[in-house]
């Protein structure tokens, strides 16, 4: 990565939008062509540095014509508001169920303010709106105009969250994942759960690693960090994965109503099963920022206890 752009090939650029300061966890990426698209913008207090990115990769403010946001969290759309102040000829796609909170992210930025505490402002910075015109809204399936032919192909892909979508490049076969694959730690080469409050639910998070599976991709392109070639082998390690800890997360919960002690019961099982992620107190540290075990063991537990 040459600063914090990757040329990847079929004229896709890698970019590390540094969500809090940190390398290697979040990303962004550039579809370059007759009609350029951005995928992910980020965070808002990320959004100089996508930016810049851009222009080093010779996007000007007039040029891009698309950015798509995979849904609407904040790691993954908080700068979209100020990425299209800086792109104004740029359409915003979202999933139909995330686009108001995109015209009007009030009700999102106060939630998420209230979760996040203190580190709302250091890690995230607050999402401004999109005016209402500049959205286009998909349904369960979509597509996303490139030029020449090209095109990205939308599906509805739940489970992390209501309003998540998959894209398939028709070009390349690039796939991206959101966070609908979990989180890839490329120095580990491990996938870790995302599985956080309000909207997880297991099933629907199996059946879109299904729906990923049958879209036959060349490459992975995780938004947690970065492009994968091994397919088939990562999409069945990151079932397993969460197979697992939900597995784990429920037999914690029932030994104890205590969540923070099962939030440690679930933290020390990990910690056995992935000693080398561990060995790294740094990784370990810009990670949990990211998609930390409290987070996911909270998201079980709600979807659990919502089963009965």
């Amino acid at each position: 990565m040459t600063g914090h752009t990757e040329d990847l090939g079929g004229g896709v650029f890698h970019i590390d939008t540094r969500m809090g300061g940190y390398e290697g966890i979040t990303s962004s990426y550039l579809i370059r062509g007759s009609r350029p698209c951005l995928v992910e913008t980020g965070t808002a207090r990320s959004a100089e540095v996508v930016i810049a990115a851009l222009a080093s990769l010779g996007v000007e403010a007039q040029d891009l014509a698309t950015i798509v946001v995979t849904h609407i969290h904040l790691d993954h759309a908080g700068g979209v508001g100020d990425l299209a102040e800086a792109f104004p000829q740029a359409q915003v796609v979202v999933h139909e169920a995330g686009a108001r909170h995109l015209a009007d992210p009030s009700r999102l930025v106060a939630s998420a303010h209230r979760v996040f505490g203190e580190a709302m402002d250091r890690l995230f910075g607050d999402l401004r709106a999109v005016p209402a015109e500049r959205l286009a809204v998909l349904g369960d399936v979509g597509v996303v105009d490139l030029g020449d032919g090209r095109s990205l192909e939308a599906f509805h892909n739940p489970g992390h969250a209501s309003h998540h979508v998959g894209l398939l490049d028709t070009a390349t076969g690039d796939l991206y994942t959101g966070d609908a694959a979990g989180v890839y730690v490329p120095e580990t080469a491990d996938v870790r759960p995302a599985t956080p409050p309000p909207d997880f639910d297991l099933d629907l998070a199996l059946s879109s690693l299904g729906r990923m599976r049958d879209a036959d991709a060349h490459r992975l392109l995780f938004s947690h960090f970065g492009p994968v070639t091994d397919v088939r082998d990562t999409l069945d390690r990151s079932e397993a994965e969460l197979r697992y800890w939900v597995e784990a997360v429920a037999e914690a919960h029932a030994a104890t109503p205590d969540v923070d002690h099962a939030i440690a019961m679930v933290r020390e099982k990990d910690r056995e099963r992935h000693p080398v992620f561990y060995s790294d107190p740094d990784r370990v540290q810009k990670f949990d920022e990211l998609s930390g075990v409290g987070a996911n063991v909270h998201g079980i537990i709600r979807w659990l206890d919502k089963r009965g």
